[in-house]
């Protein structure tokens, strides 16, 4: 029997990699943050998996194999199995708990839940933080499950087979009406050039036929405070839909306060 129960972690975030483990979901979190030399610090997403998933494509058996660390009494802390397109040969009903790490290594975890309703969001232009495989900061007018779709079917440039992303918590009308104060300045968005927030988001609320503008090409996940995000997070594969409900501020500060402090 073995001494350490196996896992399989899926990394979206900073980088796409699935890896199987001996480390417990905090243990790898703690881990990968700040007790790997390979990162160096930033923040970590990943999400545990069903250890019975498989797909021919990543060649998870083969790997399990070599997940010992033939040490007694020290589990193996990453075998990596695949860095490479492993999202979209990713099974949906696989993705169990979703975990957000900080820098200094607090680990959160978010369960399944049920759509968010986007009732009375109708008008609203949204800003999608695209995290995994594809990396773009998006301005759209569709709501989360629409955008979802649009980047996984109907877009071929833009698109992927899967995508994992979230939605950044931005006062749209307030961004475009003080364009002119951040113009020379940081602006809303760090790492993002000020003028293209309230340019995206004027083109949207003009055009009512375009769906999508990108705001930038790189992605700034690394400096935005997790206090930022709008809902939670998606994972979207055409008609299919995955939600991770973040809680609110209130209710991070209640129950999750060991984690909210290190933010």
């Amino acid at each position: 029997m073995a001494e350490f129960t196996k896992h399989l972690y899926l990394i979206l975030f900073p980088n796409e990699a699935l890896v199987a483990s001996q480390l417990t979901p905090e243990e790898f979190g703690m881990h990968y943050s700040v007790g790997s030399s390979r990162h160096f610090n930033g923040k970590v997403i990943f999400v545990e998996l069903d250890i019975e998933f498989r797909h021919p494509f990543l060649r998870i058996d083969e790997y399990l194999k070599y997940t010992e660390s033939g040490i007694p009494g020290r589990p193996k802390r990453t075998k990596f199995v695949k860095s490479y397109r492993v999202l979209e040969h990713m099974d949906f009903s696989a993705l169990r708990k979703l975990y957000l790490v900080t820098t200094d290594g607090g680990v959160l975890g978010l369960d399944r839940g049920p759509q968010p309703s986007y009732l009375g969001d109708e008008s609203r232009v949204r800003l999608y933080q695209e995290i995994c495989p594809l990396r773009l900061l998006v301005a759209s007018s569709l709501d989360p499950q629409q955008f979802g779709h649009y980047i996984t079917e109907e877009t071929w440039s833009k698109g992927a087979p899967r995508i994992f992303f979230t939605k950044y918590n931005i006062d749209v009308a307030a961004t475009v009406t003080d364009n002119a104060v951040h113009a020379y300045n940081m602006g809303p968005l760090p790492n993002v050039n000020p003028t293209n927030l309230p340019t995206a988001f004027k083109e949207l609320q003009e055009d009512l036929t375009k769906k999508t503008k990108t705001v930038s090409l790189n992605p700034n996940l690394d400096f935005m405070s997790y206090k930022s995000i709008k809902q939670g997070f998606w994972f979207s594969g055409g008609q299919e839909t995955v939600f991770y409900r973040m809680p609110g501020i209130d209710e991070l500060r209640e129950k999750h306060s060991a984690w909210w402090r290190r933010l």
